[in-house]
């Protein structure tokens, strides 16, 4: 059962997999996750457009800000979804997305946090869940940046689109089979 989230009871995590449409769309759909936010962090440029981060040379990275209550998902869990959801063992790549924009990395607004997330990787790596070790970054948070209007919620408001039909469509469905459970709504 889901319970309202009050201010106390709020964490953020800032996660870069890729695409932000990709994990925004599938973040959306979680159980205790209450906004979710695509951005820009982790580069020198204030304020940076689309265009610029694109570009690659920003050294943002394409991030969602994922505001969740711990008392229904734990950081460990929504770390779970996100190394499933992504391929967190290329480097500066996903798919035909490549750059360093589009690097796997965790950046992380607590000590504990930090600690969450290698302890994760360590298990991800030791349980050979993936056929090469992960390389996601383990930083701390940088200044988050909201892109812009038209990349927020885009899967949902261009599910025809062909990207959204190619890439975040199965990413979606791959976290709807595995987590079934973790669903909003069921």
């Amino acid at each position: 059962m889901n319970t309202p989230l009050n201010q106390a009871s709020r964490e953020v995590a800032t996660l870069g997999g890729g695409c932000f449409w990709c994990v925004e769309a599938v973040f959306d759909e979680v159980t205790g996750v209450t906004d979710v936010v695509s951005g820009y962090a982790g580069g020198a440029v204030k304020n940076p457009t689309y265009e610029q981060v694109c570009s690659g040379r920003t050294g943002h990275a394409e991030v969602v800000q994922v505001t969740f209550d711990p008392a229904i998902i734990s950081l460990r869990e929504i770390l779970e979804i996100f190394f499933t959801i992504h391929d967190p063992t290329t480097l500066n790549r996903q798919g035909n997305d490549v750059g360093t924009q589009y690097r796997s990395v965790i950046f992380y607004h607590s000590p504990e946090q930090q600690a969450v997330a290698q302890q994760v990787i360590r298990e991800f790596n030791a349980a050979g869940i993936w056929d090469r070790p992960l390389v996601t970054e383990v930083t701390p948070a940088a200044t988050f940046y909201a892109a812009e209007d038209y990349h927020q919620e885009y899967f949902a408001r261009n599910p025809t689109q062909g990207y959204c039909r190619a890439v975040v469509a199965p990413k979606v469905t791959k976290f709807r089979q595995k987590y079934a459970h973790r669903l909003k709504g069921s």
